[in-house]
């Protein structure tokens, strides 16, 4: 080989090295993340609205006064005056007109009608929304690769929650037993209805950051705190499916006192012989005592949890449990104070909501622990 001079230029010539390729990941189509996550953002929003407007509409008496399901038809009220008697008049063949509301005229009426109404054309705005959103980004192609049967997935519970809410309504429209519908399919209803939600959360926060980005992050993930927070997310989910007992059969009102329940730290009433199976779903006594014993038991493992996570090495983590256990905190606060009050609209819509906000902030808290925010030696999270 030819020596060259020590300062010969070899800057004009010299080939530059062809770029790397990058992985698989880099390779793979992005999708138009932001834009879905933004989407499914406003359908949270929608849901959440449409549960407070789900609890106002049971704790105003208004749930039956729509005895018929009409998807389509129904999107419109009534627009003079025999449709308005029509509508009464075939409310007034229910049991919960001839044993609660014999004294109701027409103007009653329409107070719990415009309930129910508002409720189910929500509903409607939501599946709206849900189409026009998915049929858009799968026309152009612009969901990420493997989320198509996910946001399809959400679409599916939707339509499911509309037909379960029929189901629910029929149970105090179709029977002579009943002036409510069934607390059990009151508790279905609200279930799936977090089921939704927590979905929807969830799918947003996965979003929120690049998928390269979650791998990296999941190979950090602790294990364990995971699988607490969890277990934890299990367990408020069944607080939730039990205080819609609770209101399904207003046993919020029937025991106002707290700590004890009628004097008693535990209630003699608390089962009925006859009624055997029955007391999970019917009898007051039963139900708001394992509602108080579950958010005893709730309050334990959040405290339990929160202590594992202190040890957790990435900060945004440790604030993430830190903010669930203060929520939790307030949403026993509010619960107790709903009690003593009889349960009155305003507190019971808020303990509702409470729900909402301590449910999302447990999932939050669970996907710091799956996929942590790192920090760097600067403290500077990436």
């Amino acid at each position: 080989m030819a020596k060259r001079p020590v300062f010969q230029d070899v800057t004009v010539d010299t080939p530059r090295p062809a770029p790397v390729a990058g992985g698989l990941i880099d390779a793979a189509p992005k999708g138009a993340r932001r834009a879905i996550r933004a989407w499914l953002v406003l359908i949270f929003i929608l849901v959440a609205a449409m549960i407070a407007l789900g609890g106002a509409t049971r704790l105003t008496g208004s749930g039956l006064s729509i005895v018929e399901w009409k998807p389509v038809t129904g999107t419109l009220p009534p627009l003079n005056a025999a449709e308005w008697q029509a509508e009464f008049d075939a409310y007034k063949q229910i049991p919960q007109y001839s044993q609660l509301n014999s004294d109701m005229d027409l103007a009653g009426f329409k107070w719990i009608y415009w309930w129910e109404w508002s409720h189910r054309l929500l509903g409607r705005l939501i599946g709206l929304v849900w189409a026009v959103g998915f049929v858009a980004f799968w026309a152009t192609r612009r969901i990420p690769n493997g989320w198509t049967p996910r946001l399809l997935g959400l679409g599916v519970l939707g339509g499911l929650q509309g037909a379960i809410g029929w189901w629910m309504v029929h149970s105090g429209v179709a029977t002579t037993a009943l002036t409510h519908v069934a607390s059990y399919r009151l508790a279905v209803h609200l279930g799936l209805a977090f089921s939704i939600l927590g979905l929807i959360a969830w799918y947003a926060m996965d979003l929120s950051r690049s998928e390269a980005e979650l791998l990296r992050a999941r190979r950090a993930g602790e294990g364990k705190l995971f699988s607490m927070s969890t277990g934890l997310m299990h367990l408020s989910f069944l607080q939730i499916l039990l205080g819609a007992l609770v209101a399904g059969i207003d046993a919020g009102r029937e025991y106002t006192g707290w700590p004890r329940m009628g004097g008693e730290w535990i209630p003699a009433a608390l089962w009925d012989s006859a009624l055997g199976w029955r007391n999970l779903f019917e009898n007051p006594a039963f139900v708001q005592f394992t509602h108080r014993m579950v958010a005893y038991l709730l309050a334990i493992f959040a405290v339990v949890v929160f202590l594992r996570a202190r040890r957790s090495p990435h900060k945004v983590t440790r604030g993430a449990f830190a903010v669930m256990l203060v929520a939790v905190a307030a949403q026993i606060g509010l619960g107790i104070l709903t009690i003593i009050h009889a349960a009155p609209l305003g507190l019971a819509l808020g303990h509702q909501f409470g729900a909402v906000v301590l449910f999302v902030l447990i999932l939050r808290a669970r996907h710091h622990a799956r996929y942590p925010h790192q920090t760097s030696i600067r403290k500077a999270a990436i």
